[in-house]
C-alpha cells in the first residue's frame, strides 16, 4: 500500500487548493465568535493558535506606528516574526490591512520608543520619509 503524498501549498496556487477553499468556507460559515473559536480550536493546536494570535497582535501594534523593537518587547514575539508580519502588512495580499484598516504606507518606526532609547530621536523608514515629503 502506497502512502498518499502530502499536499504542499505554493504561494502562487494555495488559493485554488480545494482543501484551502473548504477551510475558508468553514470559517465564513461561523456566525458567532464562539462558533469561530470552537472551529479554530478544533482545527489548530494550542501552539498554532498562540502563534496566529501573536502575529495578529504584532500587526495591531505595528499598525499603531510602534517600532519593531517595541512591538517585540510588548508581545514577546521575535524580531524575525515582527519583521515578517510587517512585510505582510506592506506587501501581502491585504488581509492585515483590511481587518486593521491600515494602508500599505502605514507608519513603521525603526527605533526610538523603547525606554532605553528615549533620548535618541526615532528613525523612520525610508518609505515613511518618502511619504512625508508628499
Amino acid at each position: 500500500m502506497t502512502m498518499p503524498t502530502r499536499k504542499r501549498f505554493t504561494e502562487d496556487a494555495y488559493r485554488r487548493e480545494p482543501w484551502f477553499r473548504a477551510l475558508c468556507q468553514a470559517l465564513l460559515s461561523c456566525k458567532t465568535e464562539e462558533e469561530l473559536a470552537n472551529l479554530l480550536r478544533d482545527v489548530g493546536t494550542l501552539s498554532e493558535l498562540q502563534a496566529w494570535s501573536e502575529r495578529f497582535e504584532v500587526a495591531r501594534q505595528l499598525s499603531k506606528g510602534l517600532s519593531y523593537r517595541h512591538v517585540a518587547s510588548l508581545t514577546g514575539a521575535s524580531t524575525t516574526t515582527v519583521t515578517r508580519v510587517a512585510k505582510f502588512i506592506e506587501n501581502g495580499p491585504g488581509g492585515y490591512r483590511k481587518v486593521l484598516n491600515v494602508h500599505r504606507h502605514h507608519r513603521m518606526i525603526l527605533g526610538g520608543d523603547l525606554p532605553a532609547e528615549k533620548s535618541k530621536p526615532a528613525q523612520t523608514s525610508v518609505l515613511q520619509k518618502y511619504l512625508d515629503k508628499k
